[in-house]
């Protein structure tokens, strides 16, 4: 009998547990700008499946690891605001996205930043070394 393949929940469990911490390190990180050092961060329940779905960087990876790593990080950043825009676009519809870019300079509905491009290339890559894709 042939064993299951249990990498992708292993990994989409990694990805969902790392993007929680980053989240809670990101957002603990507006209580320097407040002068507030109890650096307090936060993060939903909600976007534990949606930092598991980082897990596909390392199939993805199968298809463009030649790539320079300015590239791969780039496409990394476009599927990550893909996926924040359309999981984003469903919570706001049912009344439950934990985040409102509403008021930032280069948002998309509210549900994407701009200039957060370069932070989720950054994501990306740093999915990319966790999950081992260059073994």
């Amino acid at each position: 009998m042939k064993k299951p393949n249990l990498v992708l929940p292993k990994n989409f469990f990694i990805c969902g547990l790392t993007g929680w911490c980053m989240e809670i390190l990101f957002t603990s990180l507006k209580g320097l700008r407040r002068h507030d050092h109890k650096l307090l961060g936060q993060t939903s329940v909600w976007m534990f499946p949606i930092y598991g779905c980082a897990a596909l960087i390392k199939p993805l990876y199968h298809l463009i690891g030649k790539l320079p790593t300015a590239v791969r990080g780039g496409i990394y950043s476009a599927a990550i605001l893909t996926g924040e825009y359309i999981s984003g676009s469903i919570l706001k519809k049912h009344d439950c996205c934990p985040w409102d870019y509403s008021r930032a300079r280069l948002n998309i509905r509210g549900v994407i930043r701009l200039d957060y491009a370069p932070l989720w290339m950054g994501a990306g890559l740093l999915f990319e070394r966790i999950l081992g894709c260059k073994k």
